[in-house]
């Protein structure tokens, strides 16, 4: 998915690149010194809009702007293919996975702890120990080594069901806002990482994603499993978004009592009270 997606962003003559950090973090201008709006995570490739001295403007597959430092990214040759794209890859499934420069877990720390959805050129799958280990080539390059284990070869769509089981696995997660993997997630970087996982990009932020035209309004009364939920103090001010499971209950990032991943019930408060819109993926 995000890889053709990428494919399709990096248009030729387009300058593309690709990150190179385990997650590489988005401000909304060229300095650290303004806000984060979201982030990108290994092996993402990106289309370079802008530069500013060491800083550059990418866009990332889901078509949202902003700055990263240049040292997050590897740039493409004129002729080089987006990264993982024109080679067999593996996505990373565990919700965080040590890459080792030789297959073993005691001689050396990890080269890179990747995120959930990280993505990796394959390099070879046989190792010392009959297959346990793959090795990779890393986006800047480099030769690694993973577990076989922490990835998959060939992702497919998730049900309805099968999504509200993954997403149970990040519960205690931790808030981060602006954050976009298993390190840490805001709200709508948690429900487009679910929704993805199901084979749909949705827009980045929570009031986009409530007005996106492949999702559709379903009233409250007619909830499913796997909607989606929109709160604010309008349905023209929304700052908040989960995934319903069922049985009431809905799944979210919040700051709200413990800040991370949690499962809260819609009939209780403040939550009845903000909940101005509900979607269903089309």
């Amino acid at each position: 998915m995000s890889f053709l997606l990428a494919w399709l962003l990096l248009a030729p003559g387009a300058p593309g690149a690709v990150v190179v950090m385990p997650v590489a973090n988005m401000y909304s201008g060229p300095t650290e010194d303004t806000d984060i709006v979201s982030q990108a995570i290994c092996g993402t490739s990106v289309v370079v809009l802008e530069e500013k001295d060491e800083w550059v403007k990418v866009r990332t597959p889901d078509a949202y702007p902003g700055w990263m430092p240049l040292k997050s990214l590897r740039r493409y040759g004129p002729d080089d293919h987006p990264y993982a794209s024109s080679a067999k890859a593996v996505q990373v499934v565990s919700l965080s996975a040590n890459v080792y420069r030789e297959p073993d877990v005691t001689k050396h720390h990890p080269v890179l702890t990747l995120p959930f959805e990280a993505r990796l050129a394959v390099a070879a799958e046989t190792g010392n120990d009959g297959g346990r280990w793959i090795e990779v080539r890393l986006p800047d390059g480099r030769s690694a080594w993973i577990q076989r284990g922490d990835v998959d070869s060939n992702p497919r769509p998730l049900s309805v069901k099968e999504t509200i089981e993954l997403a149970k696995r990040f519960l205690g997660c931790t808030y981060l806002w602006g954050g976009t993997s298993s390190f840490g997630f805001d709200c709508s970087g948690f429900v487009q990482m679910l929704v993805r996982r199901r084979g749909t990009v949705l827009p980045r932020d929570a009031d986009l994603q409530a007005g996106w035209e492949g999702i559709k309004p379903v009233k409250r009364n007619q909830l499913r499993a796997g909607d989606l939920l929109y709160f604010g103090e309008s349905p023209q001010e929304i700052t908040h978004t989960g995934m319903h499971i069922g049985h009431g209950k809905f799944i979210h990032d919040t700051t709200n009592e413990h800040p991370g991943v949690q499962i809260s019930r819609l009939a209780d408060q403040p939550w009845t009270k903000l909940l101005v819109a509900c979607r269903r993926v089309k």
